[in-house]
């Protein structure tokens, strides 16, 4: 097999490295270490992704008829692993990019697509996702949020945490249960996917504070919250199939290994400078870190290139999520222990590396569960 990049893809990558080169401003390392959901990088997002619209940078592996130009998957990695490792410019955008736009292709309705499209194709649309919830947090199937029908929609009512980029969000994908005749809830035949308007009255939106980013994660509370049918993504009962359709965009969308890999080459520039470099501790443990990061991405690039072409996703992609949460640790992990002034102020990048790292086993399902998915359908292990 061929893992090196065509002239076209390395073109690609000069393509974007010379737009950031040009875009990116002197302070970006501080915006970036804000964290994605911080008021900072949402607002340089902005003008970033227009800028990115504007060059045909933001969808271009979207069909034409939406947008894009029909490039292919491997174009959309190329773009993401660059993106990524400069600190994500697109802040919280990058989900409307990797699986909220390919969602909404696959499921919505016409009238759907020409309300929710344009403003992500603008680059002006920041979404969340109401997933998680106090006794519901990789287990989707035991939420409580309900929804209940009334005339022309559904009345929404309960809690979201953990919820990304809430304070700043327009749109919120929701997940929720519609109760029975009698009341009780459905398993997952019984939860309906809504798309809510952040602004609908209702809707309380509390910061949670972390050190993974200021305004990455929230409490969202809803109150008897209105949501029309038209904004009812699918069919009752269709939700479940819809969920496994943008996790399996969303576990492996993000190439955390890119970031990793340019933080620790950084940090090996920075140690042979300093004169610490000779000592074959230290490049062992370098090492153990670049392997992490390598097999990382060589793993995600097997679901990358099944999906180029035409494969359905299988547990591969629970494996490779599994990898990425380990090159992130490992990086993290000989950063902090050979360099731990740049957690100090020293390095905004490697703070915010940092911040990611700790997300990383908890955001797109908990590592935990992926070990547990590739275990029984990876590995066909008996649950027993």
């Amino acid at each position: 097999m061929e893992f090196g990049w065509s002239e076209e893809q390395q073109a690609y990558k000069a393509r974007i490295r010379d737009l950031l080169a040009r875009t990116l401003p002197d302070d970006w390392e501080q915006i970036a270490l804000h964290g994605p959901g911080s008021a900072a990088q949402t607002d340089f997002a902005r003008g970033f992704c227009k800028l990115l619209a504007d060059e045909g940078l933001l969808i271009p592996h979207w069909p034409v008829e939406h947008g894009g130009e029909a490039m292919s998957t491997w174009n959309h990695y190329v773009l993401g692993e660059e993106l990524w490792s400069a600190g994500e410019p697109r802040g919280g955008q990058y989900m409307n990019v990797n699986w909220v736009g390919p969602v909404l292709m696959k499921y919505g309705t016409p009238a759907q697509l020409a309300k929710f499209l344009p403003p992500i194709v603008a680059g002006s649309a920041l979404w969340c996702q109401g997933f998680s919830e106090p006794q519901a947090g990789s287990d989707l199937a035991a939420l409580r949020t309900m929804a209940t029908p009334v005339d022309g929609g559904y009345r929404v009512t309960g809690q979201k945490i953990w919820t990304s980029y809430a304070g700043l969000a327009n749109r919120c994908f929701l997940l929720a249960r519609v109760p029975t005749q009698e009341g009780a809830p459905t398993g997952k035949a019984g939860i309906v996917i809504l798309l809510a308007d952040m602004a609908a009255p209702g809707i309380t939106v509390r910061q949670i504070p972390a050190i993974i980013g200021e305004g990455d994660i929230h409490e969202v509370f809803f109150d008897n919250v209105f949501v029309s049918n038209a904004d009812r993504l699918g069919a009752e009962g269709q939700a479940w199939e819809i969920i496994n359709f943008a996790l399996q965009n969303e576990r492996t969308g993000i190439p955390r290994y890119a970031f990793s890999r340019r933080i620790l080459d950084r940090a090996v520039a920075r140690l042979k400078a300093e004169g610490r470099w000779d000592d074959p501790v230290v490049q062992d443990r370098a090492g153990r870190a670049l392997a992490l990061t390598e097999a990382a991405r060589l793993m995600v690039y097997r679901v990358v290139d099944q999906r180029a072409h035409g494969h359905p996703p299988d547990a591969f992609g629970n494996v490779a999520r599994w990898a990425v949460v380990q090159a992130d640790n490992g990086v993290n992990n000989f950063l902090t222990e050979y360099l731990p002034d740049g957690l100090l102020g020293a390095d905004p990048m490697q703070q915010a590396h940092h911040q990611r790292a700790i997300a990383a086993g908890v955001a797109s399902g908990a590592a935990e569960i992926q070990l547990n998915l590739a275990a029984s359908r990876f590995l066909e292990l008996p649950r027993a």
